[in-house]
């Protein structure tokens, strides 16, 4: 058989440049993929711009988070703005309310138990953080209640403050039981400051240590508490509680009175400058 008899493929170039093996136009199919192409770019660059976005957002967040700590220490977790000592205001709130005045009255009571020496308006207010006219008021009142219920506490204001006192009237029982079997020989500094009082009577708690060059607050209470000195008054310059011998101090000593003191010398050798204090 002739190779001519059999037909040669006509292949039409036409058809094989505008079509593809589905059938679809070239033209159009590039122009569906060039659209497809382009969508695909823009989504791209958009999610650049979204994380771009999304960095941003988060550096000015992070660049915002010192001032959130900073305002944070500074709030109601970090320390108060006034400057108060925690342990100042634990105390502080759990002191007793003393509005009520019977409140104040027993505060008073407490503090004037475990005073030393009488104290003054201003101290006991301080005390107890409230006014001092208030305070004056109240000792004022305290001091009219136990008179008239004639208790065994006299609350009296001595020279420059307030102080409780035995009444006198019980004066005897408080006596008898400090004395019951205290019968112990004094120490140098209460013979030395019971020797100053006896010769300088009436004389003031200030002079006495003024002498002798020491406190004698501890002897002076020892002395109260023997019977052998007692207060009388107070001394119109100075507001300091007078002190005296008393008639067991004669007593004691086996005189009949001040006068038969022996001299003083041997027992406080620089008293020429007593009469100068």
């Amino acid at each position: 058989m002739s190779t001519d008899d059999e037909a040669a493929p006509v292949v039409d170039l036409d058809a094989l440049q505008t079509t593809r093996p589905d059938g679809a136009p070239l033209d159009t199919v590039d122009s569906n993929d060039a659209e497809a192409s382009e969508a695909e770019a823009a989504g791209t660059e958009a999610g650049h711009e979204d994380s771009g976005s999304e960095v941003d957002t988060e550096s000015e967040v992070d660049g915002e988070g010192p001032d959130l700590a900073e305002s944070g220490d500074s709030g109601e977790n970090g320390e108060p703005e006034d400057g108060e000592d925690p342990e100042l205001v634990a105390v502080a709130s759990s002191l007793p309310d003393l509005t009520e005045s019977w409140m104040l009255e027993a505060a008073l009571e407490a503090l004037l138990l475990v005073v030393d020496s009488p104290a003054s308006e201003e101290s006991l207010a301080d005390a107890l953080d409230q006014p001092v006219p208030r305070v004056t008021e109240a000792l004022r009142l305290m001091a009219t209640r136990f008179t008239e219920r004639d208790s065994g506490i006299d609350l009296r204001r001595v020279g420059e403050g307030w102080r409780f006192f035995t009444r006198d009237t019980f004066a005897p029982f408080v006596e008898k039981l400090l004395l019951d079997g205290q019968r112990s020989k004094l120490t140098r500094a209460a013979l030395e400051t019971l020797a100053v009082i006896a010769y300088r009577q009436p004389v003031t708690r200030a002079r006495v240590a003024a002498v002798r060059g020491v406190n004698v607050d501890g002897v002076i209470r020892t002395l109260l508490a023997r019977g052998l000195i007692e207060e009388t008054g107070t001394d119109a310059e100075t507001g300091g509680t007078l002190y005296v011998t008393t008639e067991l101090f004669l007593e004691r000593l086996g005189l009949s009175s001040l006068n038969d003191l022996p001299p003083i010398a041997p027992l406080l050798p620089e008293v020429d400058s007593i009469d100068d204090i």
